[in-house]
């Protein structure tokens, strides 16, 4: 009887859904049919020239998107088009959204702008034009303030002069602060915000539940995990002290706080690993490479992770995972381009493998 019940809400639960976020759901999986094929990179991988990546590119969804440009073609005209290609396909689906996925689609945002306004203070801080800075910033970031990030001294006056009527004063809490905004205090600055966005952004996963919290928190919580363990290792040989360290971890993730607590006190790589060995999903991240494969960077070997989670996503129905993760899973693609083009144009053959391929069959 009460199997029947739960069942029963379930499949209202599913009618709803798909009532109000069906149609985008369909359209995003639609999208995602268009991810590059293993087959694609490889025709990609035997390219000598943009040209050539071009004319393969225009085989697949990404169509005339390199073609619609008079300028000569560049690996960063390439990497500006694929851009703009993801922004046009995000406003599709935002546009015609409805709460709470609207919502959900604007956290994605969120970090984009995180990412913009500690470029913009970087930039101020070495004496460069906001007219040079603002085409470098990524356009699901943008925000009518942008322009006004480079007067703020401090994260202070960031704040009450810039940010406040943003989304990202929601974030600000902790990070405000009188600190003049040096080159170290704007990464700090960074963490702050990232750390405040992640939790927010958990909660707001967990309080819609069902299969959109089972999807969107352990993706959410690597990605906190993997932000404590970066820091920790970019922090050796800085003045960042083990407490100053600690208040950046985001406390929603798998090692909170055990784990946070470690890394925390870690004083070396080897000390870093040791906090990763005690967690099956990171273990593997930081073991040795076996002889004979090729060299990975811890950032790659996240990005590989990052993309087993996210491919995950499309495996189960009526949740808002599927957006999150084709955002990211297309970012990962577009990195991938990327790469090959600039291996193509440096003449650097050896190294064009290097890539993170999506899904590993011949289909998405």
């Amino acid at each position: 009887m009460h199997r029947h019940v739960g069942s029963s809400s379930g499949i209202m639960a599913e009618l709803s859904f798909n009532v109000d976020h069906g149609y985008l759901e369909g359209l995003v999986r639609g999208m995602k049919a268009g991810i590059l094929t293993r087959t694609d990179y490889q025709n990609l991988a035997q390219c000598d020239t943009l040209e050539d990546i071009k004319l393969h590119l225009q085989c697949t969804d990404y169509g005339k998107t390199l073609s619609s440009s008079e300028d000569d073609l560049t690996v960063s005209l390439v990497h500006s088009k694929l851009r703009e290609n993801l922004v046009t396909e995000f406003s599709c689906l935002r546009s015609n959204a409805l709460p709470p996925l609207s919502t959900f689609l604007d956290y994605i945002t969120y970090s984009y702008m995180i990412d913009n306004v500690v470029m913009l203070i970087t930039g101020a801080l070495k004496q460069r034009d906001v007219a040079e800075l603002l085409p470098r910033c990524h356009p699901l970031g943008a925000f009518d303030q942008m322009a006004a990030v480079g007067i703020a001294r401090t994260p202070t006056e960031l704040y009450s002069a810039v940010l406040v009527d943003t989304p990202l004063a929601q974030f600000f809490q902790d990070a405000v602060s009188e600190s003049n905004l040096d080159e170290m205090e704007a990464e700090i600055l960074r963490n702050k915000l990232f750390k405040a966005y992640l939790e927010s952004f958990h909660s707001f996963c967990k309080n819609i539940g069902g299969a959109t919290k089972d999807i969107m928190c352990p993706v959410l919580e690597f990605e906190a995990d993997r932000r404590a363990f970066i820091i920790t290792v970019n922090s050796f040989g800085t003045d960042l002290s083990s407490a100053d360290r600690s208040a950046l971890y985001p406390a929603c993730g798998e090692l909170h706080p055990e784990g946070l607590r470690l890394l925390g006190r870690a004083q070396d790589a080897a000390q870093v690993k040791d906090v990763a060995d005690c967690y099956p999903a990171y273990k593997i991240i930081f073991d040795e490479p076996e002889p004979g494969s090729r060299f990975k960077t811890l950032e790659d070997r996240f990005f590989e992770q990052e993309v087993k989670l996210n491919t995950l996503a499309f495996l189960q129905q009526f949740h808002f995972g599927v957006f999150y993760s084709y955002i990211k899973l297309k970012e990962q693609e577009s990195r991938n381009i990327v790469w090959i083009a600039e291996c193509v144009t440096q003449r650097q053959k050896s190294k064009i493998h290097n890539y993170i391929p999506i899904f590993q069959g011949s289909e998405p």
